[in-house]
């Protein structure tokens, strides 16, 4: 399964400029409390020395995030996972041998000395080890855990190049490595395996249905005794214009009234244009597969979050699991209300 992840993270590698020059300096900036942002394969981690108590309270400044909310630590190898966690089951390692590194978080119990701030107040921590070469090399060469959320405002649109962290945190970051842009484009799944069952907190390029296989088991919902994970709030990976969910069938009608009512209407589907755009108005085709739509996803909500539209239309992606985390990030963009469905308020990944 890790191939996958490697292939187009290696790729992602020349398209930045990193040298080995720029990762000792990231290192050394980590180990004096500062804060780095870098390239994972999924999108760009603001990144703290995760034992570090004054760094990561950094994090939470940055971002203007909620301080209980969990981060996710990111480490170079399973090697380190006593370091960070307790009593891990062997449904960790075994998950672990099969996925890692890739875009995939792992809830474990929390090992005693961990910063309570970095796991949000609660008994359980989010590890992960990421595949992007960038990535690999910052954390071998610090050595320790990197707490790393995603490198933008809190709540808003991922970043998927180092131009994004930019743009959304500017100064605020000690050093930005421009690894190019991140080969997949959505966060990583997180899996919880703190209890009993596996259970899926949050859907990215891993599906369910690879998890299972690995597993040997079906992934539950999340339910009410779930930890707290990134991402999990009802709004969420939002762009300031406010964005609509429009099912295909619908999507002609809606975008033509809303056009008429008021031209600067932006429209995001898998098909050419369903309406003729006029003046202030745009239709911007995605990627029909789903790797290349979460790949294209922050960037092309990004560019219509301009301030040019009143309104972002999207059409609902087709159903299924490789769908499946488009599908939430969308959701939650929208505040997980549908142009079909306006009562749904139900955000479980």
């Amino acid at each position: 399964m890790r191939d996958q992840w490697r292939e187009g993270a290696d790729a992602a590698l020349t398209c930045g400029t990193v040298s080995a020059k720029d990762i000792r300096r990231a290192a050394e900036t980590l180990r004096s409390g500062g804060l780095v942002a870098f390239p994972t394969e999924t999108v760009y981690g603001l990144g703290a020395d995760a034992s570090n108590r004054d760094a990561v309270a950094r994090i939470f400044e940055v971002k203007g995030r909620p301080t209980g909310h969990p981060l996710i630590v990111h480490v170079a190898s399973a090697e380190h996972l006593d370091r960070w966690a307790r009593e891990i089951p062997d449904a960790a390692w075994h998950v672990a041998e099969r996925c890692w590194p890739g875009p995939l978080t792992l809830i474990l119990k929390r090992a005693r000395g961990v910063p309570s701030l970095v796991t949000g107040g609660q008994d359980t921590i989010g590890l992960r080890v990421p595949g992007h070469p960038v990535a690999h090399a910052l954390l071998t060469e610090f050595g320790g855990g990197v707490a790393a959320p995603s490198a933008n405002r809190f709540g808003r649109i991922s970043p998927t190049t180092a131009a994004h962290v930019r743009e959304d945190l500017g100064a605020a970051v000690d050093l930005v490595l421009d690894g190019g842009a991140c080969p997949l484009g959505v966060e990583s799944t997180i899996l919880d395996l703190s209890g009993d069952r596996p259970r899926l907190l949050r859907p990215g390029s891993i599906t369910p249905q690879e998890l299972a296989k690995t597993l040997g088991q079906q992934c539950e919902s999340p339910g009410s005794g779930a930890p707290r994970a990134p991402g999990g709030l009802a709004s969420h990976y939002a762009p300031r214009t406010p964005l609509r969910l429009v099912t295909a069938s619908r999507l002609e009608r809606v975008a033509a009234g809303e056009i008429a009512a008021e031209p600067r209407v932006a429209i995001m589907s898998t098909h050419g244009p369903a309406v003729t755009p006029t003046s202030g108005s745009r239709w911007l085709k995605m990627p029909s597969d789903p790797p290349g739509y979460a790949r294209a996803l922050y960037a092309r909500l990004r560019e219509l979050d301009s301030g040019e539209y009143r309104l972002i239309l999207v059409e609902v992606p087709p159903e299924g699991g490789p769908w499946m985390a488009v599908h939430d990030r969308l959701r939650r963009a929208s505040a997980v209300r549908t142009e079909d469905d306006p009562a749904d308020t139900d955000c479980a990944p």
